[in-house]
């Protein structure tokens, strides 16, 4: 989402170092094409204004302009300014003294309200937390259908009932039958519209003052950029709401609203939703996320992924191998198996301080993977152990063999020996950062 934006800036402080000693002047003008990349990453103009109004502020006093390193501390600077504006801190869900926590989400129809209910629950469970369901969208066809169907893909327990009765009343049965069954936090999908009218907030209201869920969750969409923020605005002056789910952060829009969303309603966000999977919401960490933008990685998420899909035992087995220069072909594969649990791996290579893109020579994507198998399978026990035994006349057989081409073969045994050489990088930079032995990528325990 960030690229364009990121792009600019990194364009910008790199001007800005080759000057060596800094002006208010050379301040002015940095700021000036902030401003404006800002601007074009769709963010609030008083947003920006304000933003750049503090980075200056700070940016123009004695101890940047007269450092050693002054382009080094007004980087500092901006980090920590879009830092505070995304919400400074990650914004935690809270829970009821009491169980159930009742949860409440809320926004436009559109929006990804109900898949994010879906995603929500199988966060909260994989956290230890026994969700219940509860699908009180009874205006959108096939919603509450829509809604069971993850739920039971899943294995979520679920309530609803006949669209013609009020959702307050699905609401507080649902809540009743969450009781019952010893759940913990109950998860209310409320409906959306495709606008804002008052039929709707008066309905929410119902079910607020009725039920006083303990937290409310507005969920908006990021690819709709300032339509978003005005959304997020308009709720937060007709019924108020605790904090913000933002769907969509992978997408190529131009990341305005994640910028915008927090100045504006005073409201943090507190999830994010990267992907369509089940398992693709995750915390909204503003620390990362700005240092993400500015090309400065983001080892700490990186770090969570890996400890999460990786079987630590297995990961120091390929690390010595990797020493021992014993890296296979079938250990090429199953690392690329296990990078992609974690999530696209041009996602992965942007949390790597200094690699903000993979080399062309081993990007892989999803369908990418089906073929690298293929033609791995293909190769003999040898041709796996040691690919310098592979001759022209071997490549051709192993693409018959895998239905491919000679110069996919070619191509797979340069992404391998670029992959060995890329790997050994980063554990030079592991040492280096002295980051610790279960991270920050599968290759190195």
């Amino acid at each position: 989402m960030f690229d364009n934006l990121s792009g600019r800036l990194h364009n910008i402080f790199s001007k800005l170092k080759s000057r060596g000693k800094l002006t208010e002047r050379d301040v002015d003008a940095a700021m000036r094409e902030v401003r404006l990349a800002l601007l074009e990453a769709d963010v609030n103009y008083k947003v920006v204004k304000d933003f750049i109004a503090k980075v200056k502020e700070r940016a123009i006093g004695v101890e940047v302009l007269e450092s050693l390193t002054p382009v080094q501390q007004v980087i500092k600077i901006v980090n920590e300014e879009l830092t505070e504006l995304m919400g400074s801190t990650e914004s935690k869900l809270s829970f009821a003294p009491r169980p159930p926590t009742v949860i409440m989400l809320i926004g436009l129809q559109g929006s990804g309200k109900t898949t994010t209910a879906a995603k929500l629950s199988h966060y909260l469970r994989s956290n230890g937390r026994r969700p219940f369901l509860v699908g009180a969208d009874v205006y959108r066809p096939a919603a509450i259908d829509q809604l069971k169907v993850l739920a039971d893909e899943a294995s979520i327990q679920f309530y609803s009932d006949d669209p013609k009765i009020p959702p307050l009343q699905i609401v507080k049965a649902g809540i009743k039958a969450a009781n019952q069954s010893g759940a913990d936090v109950v998860i209310i999908d409320t409906a959306g519209r495709l606008h804002i009218d008052d039929y709707m907030m008066r309905e929410l209201e119902e079910i607020k003052t009725e039920v006083r869920p303990h937290q409310i969750l507005l969920v908006v969409d990021a690819m709709t950029g300032q339509d978003a923020v005005n959304v997020a605005q308009t709720f937060r002056e007709k019924l108020d709401f605790d904090g913000v789910v933002m769907t969509k952060l992978d997408g190529d829009a131009r990341g305005g609203a994640a910028l915008s969303i927090k100045a504006v309603t005073s409201r943090p966000i507190k999830l994010v939703t990267i992907g369509e999977k089940m398992d693709s919401l995750e915390p909204f960490h503003p620390d990362r996320m700005a240092s993400r933008i500015l090309g400065m990685g983001d080892m700490l998420t990186l770090i969570e992924k890996a400890q999460a899909s990786i079987d630590e035992k297995r990961a120091k087995e390929l690390e010595e191998k990797l020493r021992r220069a014993e890296f296979t072909f079938e250990d090429f594969l199953e690392q690329m198996e296990q990078m992609q649990k974690m999530g696209p791996i041009n996602q992965l290579v942007k949390m790597i301080p200094g690699l903000n893109k993979l080399p062309k020579d081993i990007q892989v994507s999803d369908r990418d993977l089906a073929r690298i198998r293929a033609i791995i399978q293909s190769m003999t026990p040898e041709e796996r152990r040691n690919p310098n035994v592979i001759s022209g006349s071997r490549r051709e057989r192993i693409a018959k063999g895998s239905g491919t081409e000679p110069h996919e073969v070619n191509q797979l045994l340069k992404q391998f020996n670029q992959t060995k050489k890329l790997l050994k990088q980063f554990g030079n930079m592991q040492g280096k950062m002295k980051i610790p032995k279960k991270g920050p990528f599968p290759f190195f325990g």
